[in-house]
Parts: structure tokens; C-alpha cells; sequence
């Protein structure tokens, strides 16, 4: 599993950040950055899949191998 952020479609609400901080954080101008690349832990999966569902503007994606 591994989680995709289009970052375009941001807008900075920061749910992300504060659901998962060991995924995401948030740059200077408070956009979402994506902490971990590649596959995903297996103890974070759950929360990927939370932090994607609850994104007002659905730009996290699960991406399942």
C-alpha cells in the first residue's frame, strides 16, 4: 500500500497532519506534505486509509499494490 497527495488539489484544511502527523506534515504556506514515500508500514496502513477519507478535497489516495 502506498498513499499518493495531489498536491493541486490542497487546500490546507490540515486534517491530514493532524489525523496522521507520522504521514504528513505542513509546509510554510500550509499546504500538506507527504512524509513517507514508497510502500507503507503495515502499523500505519489504517490510518492512511483514514487520513484519505476524511480529506474535504480528496486529494490523498490509497493506492493498494
Amino acid at each position: 500500500m502506498r498513499l499518493h497527495l495531489d498536491a493541486e488539489k490542497c487546500q490546507g484544511h490540515n486534517r491530514c497532519y493532524a489525523l496522521a502527523p507520522e504521514l504528513f506534515d505542513v509546509d510554510d504556506y500550509g499546504q500538506a506534505v507527504l512524509l513517507v514515500e514508497g510502500d507503507l508500514p503495515t502499523e500505519l496502513q489504517e490510518k492512511a486509509r483514514l487520513v484519505a477519507a476524511n480529506c474535504p478535497e480528496f486529494a490523498i489516495k490509497v493506492l493498494e499494490d
